[in-house]
């Protein structure tokens, strides 16, 4: 009997793990609880920012785990929310309620460069041009 299924699993969740660590070790914090809760918050609120062909093409190239926490509770048919960069940051803040990030905006920068990191060039500069200029700025070319 064959794994092969079960082989694709496994490494999808090796590649979970892998982004994860790397973000972890950017941010210092030791805590993957924590740093999945931001990466979590971080592409859902770039999903509802991002006009949706954007979106769908972004999350393609996602791992197949981080693209169900990617469209976990989308909806597609709802028109795109206009989003600047306070409303993008208080986002994650109400996220971190209960134990604050202390710099939002540092904490976002690192979840960008784990995205240019592991993600196309190309689809990275596609994303990233489809979002307000004052949320660009978060994002390392």
């Amino acid at each position: 009997m064959s794994n092969t299924g079960l082989e694709s699993l496994n490494r999808n969740v090796e590649l979970t793990h892998d982004w994860l660590n790397e973000l972890d070790g950017m941010l210092g914090w030791e805590d993957k609880h924590r740093t999945f809760r931001l990466l979590r918050i971080t592409l859902q609120t770039l999903r509802d920012c991002a006009p949706m062909v954007e979106a769908a093409q972004f999350a393609a190239q996602l791992p197949t785990f981080l693209r169900g926490v990617f469209y976990e509770h989308w909806r597609p048919g709802a028109k795109t929310q206009r989003f600047d960069v306070d409303r993008f940051l208080a986002q994650i803040d109400t996220a971190f309620a209960k134990d604050p990030l202390g710099d939002t905006a540092d904490a976002v920068t690192a979840v960008f460069t784990l995205l240019s990191n592991r993600i196309s060039p190309g689809e990275i500069a596609e994303i990233r041009q489809s979002l307000p200029a004052s949320i660009r700025q978060l994002w390392p070319q």
